[in-house]
């Protein structure tokens, strides 16, 4: 029951803070397939990673299938967090898990910068990380297309000027960054881009690992030119 309650008003919050605190736009929801499996890949950014639980609610709003988002472990720590994170379909970062729910035709949303992405400081802000090609790898034994997704806001909702090793080591958290107590009220820009087809998979490994590593850069190239654009769109980080 007490479980129920802090599902109900972590999920409240979260579409107040998409709706009315971030204002997101979004736009490109029609590029998603509207059945069969497909992977999302979006940037991943802000000193907490709000941006995947934004993510969530957006398309559990604005889409009419479900996409099961691949998140980190630590996710799951938290029992109110962890609950509302497995109900929205959110599983913990498992390629084999991911692959079996492709197989299954379903959409998967995933964040290939990792830590790397949000670890970054304010002052690299939206400069995607290396993608890892994990998914790339995944997408290519499903069938699956990828579709690129650029979030814009999250940086500036929490900025990284730093942070606290010790808080880290005493959290078990990879790091404890510098930032402000709230998220600030920044101007939220989610576009899913057209979806990018995966090559056919060859019976050599050289080639299937050089096709892997192709798409991926293609994919994070994508991603960066959406981000790039959907910044140039506002007129400021909060208008």
């Amino acid at each position: 029951m007490v479980e129920d309650v802090g599902d109900k008003a972590l999920r409240g919050l979260l579409a107040w803070l998409a709706d009315s605190y971030f204002r997101a736009e979004v736009s490109g929801t029609e590029n998603i397939p509207a059945s069969g499996p497909v992977i999302l890949v979006a940037n991943h950014s802000g000193a907490w990673a709000l941006d995947g639980f934004i993510l969530n609610e957006v398309l559990e709003r604005d889409l009419a299938r479900p996409v099961d988002i691949m998140a980190s472990s630590l996710v799951f720590r938290f029992p109110v967090v962890a609950s509302t994170a497995r109900k929205a379909g959110v599983f913990e970062n498992d390629p084999t898990v991911g692959l079996g729910r492709l197989a299954e035709g379903r959409a998967v949303a995933l964040f290939p910068e990792g830590f790397s992405g949000v670890r970054k400081s304010f002052r690299q802000r939206y400069r995607l990380r290396t993608f890892s090609t994990g998914f790339a790898v995944t997408a290519m034994r499903a069938g699956a297309p990828v579709v690129p997704v650029s979030i814009v806001g999250a940086e500036e909702a929490y900025p990284k000027f730093g942070e606290v090793d010790f808080l880290a080591r005493l959290a078990g958290l990879p790091y404890f960054p510098v930032t402000t107590l709230l998220p600030l009220p920044s101007k939220w820009l989610i576009s899913f881009g057209e979806p990018i087809p995966v090559p056919a998979r060859s019976q050599s490994f050289a080639e299937r690992a050089a096709a892997a590593r192709l798409l991926c850069d293609e994919a994070q190239a994508t991603v960066q030119k959406m981000v790039d654009r959907d910044r140039a769109r506002r007129a400021s980080p909060f208008h």
